[in-house]
């Protein structure tokens, strides 16, 4: 099967943030990857949990959703606090995702809400729910960097971005959209930092198997396409970014 839009396997889809998109959350985005376009917004809570509560320690959660025209088919609302499975998991990896290059003791006693709406889905929803927050998380640290002793490059160790990778038809491909994450043999999401460090490799055959050698040619193409999407972060923010 010929890639969409007759993209080689090596290249992302079309990458794109408007920062600032929501004029009530300090930290806003509309990310778009290809047709995949997600809301990812932070807010900052002088609380933490219980279980933080005199501390000194601050805390990182994130919510992931899809809004019911996002796909194809209506997709009924999460009611009654009851969330489905798929989107319980997806919130937990991108909670993870953040807290590994967040430096919570740095933080104080506040929380960071991560909130990933997903308004149209065409595959790698929860990679770039991931990469959007990045950029929410650093606008909002903007607007209590006066109250971090160590300021927001105290706050935070490195830059997280998230990307798909997979074997459709024999040939590993990056950035997968939907019709090819359908049909792919191999499956997987990579979330690493900026500087290379993986935080978490998510592969699975698809009804097939995969050597150590299709493995690591996954992994080598999804780090090339982790790189030039932290450089995309990078030009997005500008001064704003923080990292050395």
């Amino acid at each position: 099967m010929p890639r969409p839009a007759a993209r080689r396997p090596d290249q992302l889809r079309p990458l794109s943030f408007k920062r600032k998109y929501t004029g009530s959350a300090p930290g806003s985005v509309l990310v778009k990857a290809g047709r995949t376009t997600v809301l990812c917004t932070c807010c900052v809570d002088s609380k933490v949990p219980d279980f933080l509560v005199g501390k000194g320690k601050g805390w990182l959660t994130a919510e992931y959703g899809m809004l019911p025209g996002s796909t194809n088919t209506r997709k009924a609302r999460d009611k009654g606090g009851k969330v489905d499975g798929r989107s319980v998991e997806i919130q937990r990896l991108i909670g993870r995702s953040l807290r590994a290059i967040v430096n919570l003791d740095a933080l104080g006693e506040r929380t960071l809400w991560i909130d990933c709406d997903v308004i149209e889905a065409d595959g790698g929803t929860r990679t770039a729910s991931i990469t959007g927050a990045f950029v929410a998380l650093v606008d909002a640290l903007q607007s209590v960097k006066k109250d971090l002793p160590a300021g927001i490059a105290g706050v935070l160790k490195d830059s997280v971005a998230a990307v798909s990778v997979g074997i459709v038809d024999g040939e590993p491909r990056l950035d997968l959209e939907y019709v090819e994450d359908r049909d792919a043999d191999v499956d997987m999401n990579l979330v690493m930092t900026g500087s290379g460090k993986f935080i978490e490799v998510q592969g699975t055959g698809e009804e097939a198997t995969y050597t150590r050698a299709e493995l690591d040619s996954l992994l080598a193409l999804g780090t090339a396409g982790i790189e030039q999407i932290t450089k995309a972060q990078r030009a997005t923010l500008g001064k704003a970014w923080p990292l050395a």
